[in-house]
């Protein structure tokens, strides 16, 4: 075992003791009102222009999250560094004639004046609205929706499977669209920001460049919050936050490009000789994962610790769906064979049975959760594409699942053995659609996998990429491929899922229409996907 591995393995050995003691330290964040905390607060702007989220739904209760920032871009968003006072409440009606709860938080210059208040004592499967409330200023009413009971059987389950909104490339239409769904949540698989440095428009880049990022490429505390901030004062990602709860994961550009584990995408292969060391890449983690928690409706479970996290967690709507919440970078191991994301052939290293995708800890956690069942649907919502693909010219995308075939197999042989009836992966990362069926050694279906697109990244796009009708034709169990952008709607029900790809034509421009390409449905008992 190499000394990543075990330093890994050790981590999670510690992870309850450290899970505990990041509940206790979070606490004592938030006594009653301290005498240093503003009392009055008269800011020379609106206070809540990061907008107002809602996440990780329980049957009694729902995270809410804001973060203070009158001058967004400002350092500390414009705030003097001590402590705030924020109310917020919970009602029946967007009037708030009909308060069900609330409460006091402090928002902490530590934390980036963010606020997570971890509401409880709700009615499950039912609909709030909710607001902040600091001074005289007053939020935006926000949507939210709790699970159901754990005994319960809801008639249906809806929701959204979006991520990978780079700024620079296009408008973020389809999260508008997304505003207007009626939904139960919205898992978000990553790449809520990226970055990279700046570019101005002209400027030879991977995309179109419609709005610069501000500043270079990020590395500090104050870089993460900056550029969460010029992403969150969108205002068509604002309304989808606003309007439902989110299941928010990441995945590499939350952090580093193609990062894994330990290592840093600049790890000494043939695209970066000069390696950052893993300690010196673990100070940037520690800033990053530090500002996706502030910026983002969490628990104070996934508050991390230094550069580590554990943000792989459940959740559950009933008897009808469990929700296995997953982390493809934490815990892999670096990609293989020279690191890049296409290697031209194979090496001995995609051989080798003890390969990490997972680690050994969260993927023992899902292997349990999976033996208990109790569920119609086990939905396993992660990153990067899981099912196999044949690129043809012996390419070999290692950064995906492909990189690590003996991991793939043995999830899907878990599954399998574990009686895993009616299991949907859902997947991110690539910008583009796909759906396929996931079988074990030739074998079987096991899963079926919905990959969504992108809201921005990569611009336009097309209805079909220059290689995938060859890629469809090399791989018969890769039933869908689009390159538009947009996100994929799920409807479960205990009979199917029903899942509809959907896509905005462009995003180079304001105001794209929504328009679907694709429905399929899986039916409860009968593993495989057919056209809806």
């Amino acid at each position: 075992m190499s000394s990543t591995a075990r330093h890994i393995l050790e981590l999670h050995r510690r992870g309850a003791l450290r899970g505990a003691l990041g509940l206790a330290a979070l606490a004592a964040l938030q006594p009653a009102m301290a005498p240093r905390a503003l009392g009055q607060v008269a800011f020379r702007a609106y206070p809540f222009t990061l907008g107002v989220a809602s996440g990780d739904p329980a049957p009694d209760g729902v995270v809410l999250w804001t973060r203070l920032a009158p001058e967004p871009l400002a350092p500390m968003g414009g705030l003097p560094h001590v402590a705030i006072e924020v109310r917020w409440e919970v009602a029946e009606d967007d009037r708030f004639t009909r308060i069900v709860a609330q409460g006091r938080q402090l928002a902490r210059p530590e934390l980036g004046f963010s606020v997570h208040a971890e509401v409880s004592g709700l009615q499950p499967a039912h609909g709030y609205f909710y607001r902040f409330m600091v001074g005289r200023e007053v939020s935006r009413v926000g949507r939210t929706r709790t699970a159901p009971a754990a005994g319960a059987t809801p008639e249906r389950l809806r929701f959204v499977s979006a991520g990978c909104q780079h700024l620079e490339h296009g408008f973020f239409t389809a999260w508008r669209h997304v505003a207007a769904e009626e939904l139960d949540f919205v898992y978000h698989s990553g790449d809520y920001l990226y970055e990279y440095r700046g570019v101005q428009p002209g400027e030879p880049s991977w995309g179109p460049t419609l709005r610069s990022h501000v500043g270079d490429e990020i590395h500090t505390i104050d870089n993460y919050r900056q550029r969460y901030a010029q992403y969150k004062t969108d205002p068509d990602l604002a309304a989808a936050h606003a309007a439902h709860p989110f299941i928010m994961a990441f995945d590499d550009h939350e952090v580093d490009n193609d990062w894994a584990g330990a290592i840093s995408e600049e790890d000494g292969g043939r695209r970066f000789p000069i390696a950052v060391p893993p300690e010196v890449f673990a100070l940037r983690k520690q800033a990053a994962f530090q500002a996706w928690w502030e910026n983002m409706p969490l628990r104070r479970a996934q508050l991390p610790r230094g550069p580590e996290i554990i943000a792989y967690r459940e959740l559950r709507f009933g008897q009808l769906a469990r929700l296995h919440v997953l982390d493809t970078r934490s815990w892999r191991d670096d990609q293989p064979c020279g690191g890049s994301p296409a290697v031209q052939r194979a090496c001995d290293e995609l051989q080798r049975p003890d390969q990490q995708m997972l680690g050994q800890a969260q993927e023992s956690w899902l292997m349990g959760n999976i033996a208990e069942g109790g569920a119609t649907w086990q939905v396993l919502a992660q990153q990067v594409l899981m099912m196999p693909r044949d690129l043809g010219n012996s390419q070999i995308n290692v950064d995906k699942w492909d990189g690590a075939p003996a991991a793939r197999t043995r999830l899907l042989r878990g599954l399998a053995e574990r009686g895993a009836a009616n299991a949907v992966v859902l997947t991110g990362d690539s910008h583009n659609a796909w759906v396929a069926d996931l079988r074990l050694e030739n074998g079987p279906v096991v899963a079926t996998e919905f990959g969504a697109t992108s809201i921005s990244s990569g611009g336009d796009g097309n209805e079909m990429a220059p290689a995938a009708e060859a890629v469809l034709r090399r791989n018969p169990h890769i039933h869908f491929f689009n390159n538009r952008r947009g996100y994929s709607l799920h409807e479960a029900t205990a009979r199917r899922m029903e899942v509809t790809q959907r896509v905005v034509p462009f995003v180079t421009r304001p105001d794209a229409p929504r328009e679907d390409r694709g429905v399929f449905v899986v039916e409860a008992g009968r593993a495989g996907v057919q056209r809806g």
